[in-house]
């Protein structure tokens, strides 16, 4: 029973023997192959390289050739006579006509009758009358047409004087109510463009009842606000107008608070807010009198005020600064300066 098990391990391990001997050889057998197959590769490779480069001046030295053959027979055949020098070619003289074939004599003398009436006109001046005819007809449309471009220009910078920019300025006027009059009401709103022309002024009706006048300061009358509009449509009316626009004022809170109105920040240019001119008080809120004076050199609001005279005197200070100010804004926010030039 021994003897058969010793035989069975020696049988199996031949047979593990034998197939790991097979597996090396043909392991053996594959790098092999694979090993030619590479070298064949790589050398068809070379071999072709060294082809395309033996064409490519095969090419070139054809190519040279064939130019040299084509330069040499275009100087020959420049040099030949087939070609017609342009300056043994004589001119055609007037009045030297040639005519040959049928008919000659009736087109020659075509020829010259034609030729004696261009000299009559020539003597005659009557040659270009018709073209000078057309000429001033011309000339005097463009003239028209020139004059009426210029009434039109005109017209457009009167217009522009009185008409919406991108820069607006407002201001307001208000009157006390509630207790003690402490409480603001619009009585007037006056709106001026760019350029400080007024665009909009217009007093309104009051909604509770007036307390103070305070005419003394606000130059408000109680006819005027009888006579006044409503107040719905006065607020409608600047929303409108202030709309995507850029608005300059002092203290421009209050002025929008009493018109219960809102405009972005970044469209917001209030004098009152200004360092380089809160300097002017050395820090503190300044007056618009106060600007006004130490600024541009006018006297304003000697005694009742006057909402359209406040509103250019704000347009003025921001004009005299409004590079310097939107140059800042730029840096601020990235502001675009467009504006400037838009307005």
């Amino acid at each position: 029973m021994d003897g058969l098990f010793s035989n069975a391990c020696y049988l199996l391990l031949y047979c593990v023997d034998f197939i790991l001997n097979i597996l090396y050889s043909f392991s053996n057998v594959v790098i092999f192959a694979g090993r030619i197959f590479l070298r064949y590769m790589f050398d068809v490779k070379m071999k072709e390289s060294s082809k395309k480069r033996k064409r490519n001046n095969c090419a070139e030295s054809n190519t040279v050739a064939s130019r040299g053959i084509i330069n040499a027979n275009w100087q020959k055949f420049l040099s030949s006579n087939l070609i017609m020098d342009a300056k043994t070619e004589k001119p055609i003289s007037e009045g030297n006509e040639t005519y040959t074939g049928t008919f000659r004599r009736a087109r020659r003398k075509k020829a010259k009758n034609h030729t004696n009436v261009e000299h009559n006109l020539k003597s005659l001046n009557i040659e270009n009358k018709a073209d000078n005819t057309s000429q001033s007809a011309t000339t005097v449309a463009n003239n028209d047409n020139l004059a009426k471009e210029l009434v039109k220009n005109n017209e457009n910078s009167k217009n522009k004087k009185n008409s919406l920019t991108k820069f607006v300025a407002i201001d307001c006027e208000m009157v006390g109510i509630g207790y003690g009059g402490n409480d603001h009401m619009l009585a007037r709103v006056s709106i001026v463009n760019k350029f400080g022309d007024c665009i909009y002024d217009k007093y309104v009706k009051a909604r509770e009842e007036v307390v103070d006048y305070r005419t003394e300061v606000s130059g408000i009358r109680k006819e005027d606000m009888l006579q006044g509009e409503d107040f719905t449509k006065v607020q409608k009316e600047v929303a409108e107008i202030i709309k995507g626009r850029v608005l300059v004022g002092h203290s421009l809170k209050n002025d929008l608070s009493v018109l219960y109105l809102s405009h972005p920040k970044r469209n917001i240019r209030d004098t009152s807010r200004y360092k380089p001119f809160r300097k002017v008080t050395k820090g503190s809120t300044p007056s618009l009198k106060r600007l006004a004076k130490e600024i541009l050199g006018i006297e304003i609001q000697h005694g009742e005020h006057s909402s359209v005279e406040d509103a250019r005197a704000a347009m003025q200070l921001y004009n005299t600064v409004a590079k310097k100010w939107e140059d800042m804004m730029s840096e601020k926010r990235g502001y675009n300066r467009r504006l400037l030039d838009e307005s």
